[in-house]
C-alpha cells in the first residue's frame, strides 16, 4: 500500500521534470560547446645523456642560524626583549664585519650606539612578532635601516636553553615587506631590470631549523611605472670609507624607529 502511494506521487513529478528538460533544450540557456580541448603536452627531459653532478650540493641555509651571545629570553617570550640590545649584541660578537649575515655599515653601527641618546635616528625599526615556526610561540622580526636604501631583515626564535637564535638574516633594497601566514614576503628592487622587481617568500624549514627563501620570482611592474622608494630607506649619505654588506633578496615589515 505504501509502495503504491509513493509510485503514484513520483510518476507526475518525473513527468514534469522530463518536460522541463525537453523544453529547455531549445531555449536561450542551453549548453554550448566551448570548442576543442587543447592537446596536453607532457614534460620533456632535455639532454638525457648529460651526466648528473657528483658534488654534494650546498645545504641551503646551513649558515643562516646563530645563537645571539649574551641574550636571554625570559620564559621563552621574545616580546620581553629589547630589539636594540639584540642587534648590539650581534655587533659586539662580530666587530668590523661588513658582509654576510652579520654585516652592517659603519654608519649603521655608529647610529646603533646612539639609540638611547637619539631614538629618532635609531636604525632599528619597530619590531614585529609572528609564529613563523608553527610551535605556538612568536618569533621576533627586526628591520635595520642602512645607507644606500638598504634594509637588513632578521628573525629570531627563543632557544630551548633560554637563549635567542637568529633564524634569518638578509639585506637588500626593499620595496615592501609583508607577513602572509607564517611566511615573510619581500619585494625588492631588480637592479638593472627596469619595470621588474624580485619577490621572495621566506618560510620555516624544520630540517634546517631556519627560514629559507622557498619561493623566488621576478615580477613585472606596471608598464612605464617606477619603483617606489624602498621601505625603511636611511637618511644617512653613504660614506666613501664604508664597506657595504653583500646584497641578497629578503625583507621584513618596517615602521618608525622605536
Amino acid at each position: 500500500m505504501i509502495r503504491q502511494r509513493r509510485t503514484a506521487l513520483l510518476a507526475p513529478l518525473l513527468t514534469a521534470v522530463g518536460a522541463l528538460a525537453l523544453s529547455g533544450c531549445g531555449g536561450a540557456g542551453q549548453l554550448e560547446s566551448s570548442g576543442a580541448t587543447p592537446t596536453a603536452v607532457g614534460p620533456i627531459h632535455l639532454w638525457p645523456g648529460l651526466a648528473p653532478a657528483t658534488a654534494t650540493p650546498n645545504d641551503y641555509g646551513e649558515t643562516d642560524t646563530e645563537q645571539v651571545p649574551g641574550i636571554k629570553v625570559t620564559g621563552g617570550d621574545v616580546h620581553k626583549l629589547n630589539p636594540v640590545a639584540v642587534v648590539q649584541a650581534e655587533v659586539k660578537a662580530h666587530p668590523n664585519t661588513y658582509s654576510g649575515e652579520d654585516g652592517l655599515y659603519d654608519e649603521t653601527v655608529r647610529q646603533l650606539a646612539m639609540c638611547k641618546q637619539k631614538p629618532a635616528g635609531c636604525p632599528v625599526l619597530k619590531p614585529y612578532y609572528r609564529d613563523l615556526t608553527g610551535d605556538g610561540r612568536d618569533e621576533l622580526i627586526l628591520g635595520i635601516r642602512m645607507p644606500d636604501q638598504n634594509l637588513a631583515v632578521r628573525c629570531y626564535m627563543p632557544a630551548k636553553d633560554g637563549g635567542l637564535i637568529r633564524i634569518m638574516s638578509t639585506v637588500d633594497q626593499i620595496i615592501s615587506v609583508d607577513l602572509a601566514g607564517r611566511d615573510v614576503i619581500l619585494r625588492s628592487v631588480a637592479t638593472g631590470m627596469s619595470g621588474y622587481e624580485y619577490r621572495t617568500a621566506w618560510s620555516w624549514d624544520d630540517h634546517q631549523q631556519a627560514m629559507l627563501p622557498t619561493r623566488d620570482e621576478i615580477v613585472r611592474n606596471k608598464p612605464g611605472g617606477k619603483h617606489p622608494a624602498p621601505t625603511g630607506a636611511g637618511q644617512i649619505p653613504p660614506s666613501p670609507k664604508k664597506k657595504p654588506p653583500a646584497a641578497s633578496q629578503s625583507a621584513t615589515p618596517t615602521a618608525d624607529a622605536p
